[in-house]
């Protein structure tokens, strides 16, 4: 089992940024790769980052790309999300997971084994 723990979210203004934090506690010698995704009300689930736990390998959406930086501190067990330049439509609840099984699919929300609560990140115009 791992657990995830999100934190950092909260209000910002268009153009601003936050730094979001997801803290991995339990198996987390498992963990093959950690993604964020984000959903707003009335859409679904999307993919906004993720990175391999090992080689760093980074992989972002292209409406994210150029202004978010996922990294992680293994030492620590926590995979960090740096949103620059935020937006309005980038207004959502931020989950983290993690992938234990390996997944190829880096992209699909269905692919990973384990979520964190989400926190909340609203950007006003």
């Amino acid at each position: 089992q791992v657990q995830l723990v999100e934190s950092g979210g909260g209000l910002v203004q268009a153009g601003g940024s936050l730094r979001l934090s997801c803290a991995a506690s339990g198996r987390t010698s498992s963990i093959a790769r950690m993604g964020w995704f984000r959903q707003a009300p009335g859409k679904e689930r999307e993919f906004v980052a993720a990175i391999s736990w090992s080689g760093g390998i980074t992989y972002y959406a292209d409406s994210v790309k150029g202004r978010f930086t996922i990294s992680r501190d293994n030492a620590k067990n926590t995979v960090y999300l740096q949103m620059n330049s935020l937006k309005p439509e980038d207004t959502a609840v931020y989950y983290c997971a993690a992938d234990v099984s390996r997944t190829t699919y880096v992209r699909r929300s269905d692919e990973y084994d384990y979520w964190g609560q989400g926190t909340q990140v609203t950007v006003s115009s």
